[in-house]
């Protein structure tokens, strides 16, 4: 059986998350070897703005992963967001010399390297370069051309870019702590990959990954990627406005937002008194369901306005036939669908990710968890979808010897 180790690791306002994965060839499935959660302090809306607490971050999610999978992973995906993220299209060719004038994977090579001298922002980095279709001898339309016959290969590029410090932070944090970046990998891509099924992608779909300092945004439409953004809106601003608007802690907002919240009033199944915890010489009081649903569906409602109105300036909301796919923890706020019907006017669902296996996968079969389980698949064609070469760990070598000890002691009797 014929499996490979893979790796991602997600770098949220509210929780680092590792992932240990092993695929499966024979099943096309991901086995969850082994995942670790640690809560996350060094960084605001994707940001990281302090380098040591991240890195503690890192090392605690990614040895409870080790420990769980029995291996000494190293290497992993990492997840970029934030409001630097930057993208833009772009269209090149190169021509077909040789005799045969066959199209070769070489001369997709020279299509991204020639994407590579387009003049950015000195403070900027390429991220990703995706092509979006190709067009041989000014046949649009096109695929795949590898094997095809022309003299002249075009390509649309959805290009994404991103800030060199903000990068240059994030290799830090992770160095720091004992680790190397495979890759980076946006966000919303890395969900995209884990929650959308392709006949979305044909038809125009867009994903929106609530997550707890930014939402993600990426549209797809005929297969490919159109669009991407992030927004530094997400459920930290709500459980503050939960805060600042009853007076409470940041713990006990967030608990009252999990418990109890709602994004739409029409999604209230009773509208029960709610009890708020008392700090210091303030009491205990109540406040209603419905009391609590305006104040986090006020919120909610400003997000989904936002994109939509990103979503017709892009030209790409009439071609949006398969509807959103909500992912990410805010996601699992109860009425969030509805308020995105109810916004964006489209068909809504919950975005569960897709072709888990065996292992500790039913663990993770939640939106909150959609972000690194795209990360550990990476980005089909770039380094970032290659498996990693791990070690088993000091614990399961001392195991492994044991048996085969054991296994010689019997076959001498």
């Amino acid at each position: 059986m014929k499996k490979g180790i893979l790796a991602g690791l997600d770098l949220g306002t509210t929780k680092v998350c590792a992932v240990i994965a092993e695929y499966n060839i024979n099943t096309n499935k991901y086995d969850i070897l082994g995942f670790g959660i640690a809560r996350s302090e060094g960084l605001i809306k994707g940001l990281v703005t302090n380098i040591t607490k991240t890195a503690e971050a890192i090392k605690e999610a990614v040895e409870q992963a080790n420990n769980r999978a029995g291996l000494d992973v190293k290497s992993f995906n990492v997840g970029v967001a934030g409001e630097h993220i930057t993208s833009m299209r772009h269209r090149n060719y190169v021509t077909i010399n040789r005799a045969e004038k066959e199209i070769k994977k070489e001369d997709l090579d020279r299509l991204e390297a020639d994407v590579k001298t387009i003049t950015i922002p000195s403070d900027r980095q390429i991220l990703h370069i995706i092509p979006e279709e190709y067009s041989v001898d000014y046949q649009d339309g096109i695929e795949s051309p590898i094997g095809m016959s022309g003299t002249r290969l075009e390509a649309s590029n959805h290009i994404v870019l991103a800030s060199i410090p903000a990068i240059d932070n994030i290799r830090k944090s992770v160095e720091r702590a004992g680790y190397k970046v495979l890759d980076y990998i946006l966000q919303p891509i890395a969900s995209s990959t884990s929650v959308l099924e392709d006949s979305e992608k044909d038809l125009g779909v867009v994903l929106l990954d609530i997550g707890g300092g930014t939402t993600d945004i990426a549209i797809y439409h005929r297969k490919s990627i159109k669009y991407t953004k992030v927004i530094g809106i997400a459920g930290n601003q709500v459980t503050n406005d939960i805060r600042e608007s009853l007076g409470i802690i940041t713990e006990e907002a967030e608990r009252l937002k999990r418990e109890f919240g709602y994004a739409i009033q029409s999604a209230i199944v009773r509208d029960d008194d709610i009890l708020i915890r008392g700090v210091g010489a303030r009491g205990n009081t109540k406040i209603t369901t419905s009391l609590l649903t305006q104040i986090i569906s006020l919120r909610m409602r400003e997000l989904f306005q936002i994109i939509d109105t990103d979503l017709r300036n892009s030209g790409y909301k009439n071609k949006i036939k398969s509807g959103i796919v909500l992912t990410g923890g805010g996601a699992l706020l109860k009425g969030c669908k509805d308020l995105a019907e109810n916004v964006f006017e489209l068909p809504a669902r919950i975005g569960i990710p897709l072709e888990l296996g065996q292992g500790l996968s039913d663990q993770m079969e939640s939106p909150e968890y959609a972000t690194v389980l795209g990360l550990i698949r990476g980005v089909p064609g770039s380094k970032s979808s290659q498996l990693i070469k791990s070690k088993k760990s000091n614990g399961a070598k001392k195991l492994f010897k044991f048996f085969g000890r054991l296994k010689r002691f019997f076959s001498e009797l």
